[in-house]
């Protein structure tokens, strides 16, 4: 399984204790691949650096490269074409555009603007965390 993680997920993922944590202990495990951009790399960046400063932003991002190469799931694509998928909100069409192109299978969000994927064609659908956790993390 394929799928692009929303910035909106990102700091929650790599804090101990978090609700959000088991995501990045999946993707560890080699639960799934994660699809990213140098757009979305570049905005995880800026998000880590306002919520938990340079140094510790440099920390999640050089560990993000360090798992995706020892475990082989991280997948880097180079979006050449906008989608135009979420006209409400242009700033997450790179998060689509990614999906997409990574044959990915889910945008892991919590931003209802990515509801426009729902029926569109498009492989890609957006899922809430909670929802992520207990239908492909939870044991049965």
């Amino acid at each position: 399984m394929t799928v692009v993680v929303d910035t909106n997920v990102l700091p929650g993922m790599f804090a101990t204790g978090h609700g959000y944590r088991p995501i990045a202990d999946a993707w560890f495990d080699g639960i799934f691949v994660w699809a990213v951009s140098t757009e979305i790399l570049l905005e995880y960046e800026e998000v880590l650096v306002q919520l938990k400063g340079h140094a510790m932003a440099r920390r999640i991002l050089a560990l993000i490269e360090r798992v995706g190469a020892l475990q082989g799931n991280l997948h880097r694509v180079s979006p050449s074409f906008s989608f135009r998928t979420i006209p409400t909100d242009l700033n997450d069409d790179k998060f689509a555009d990614c999906a997409i192109i990574a044959d990915a299978d889910h945008i892991i969000t919590s931003d209802k603007h990515f509801s426009r994927l729902v029926g569109s064609g498009y492989k890609p659908q957006p899922i809430a965390l909670e929802k992520f956790i207990t239908r492909f993390l939870t044991p049965a």
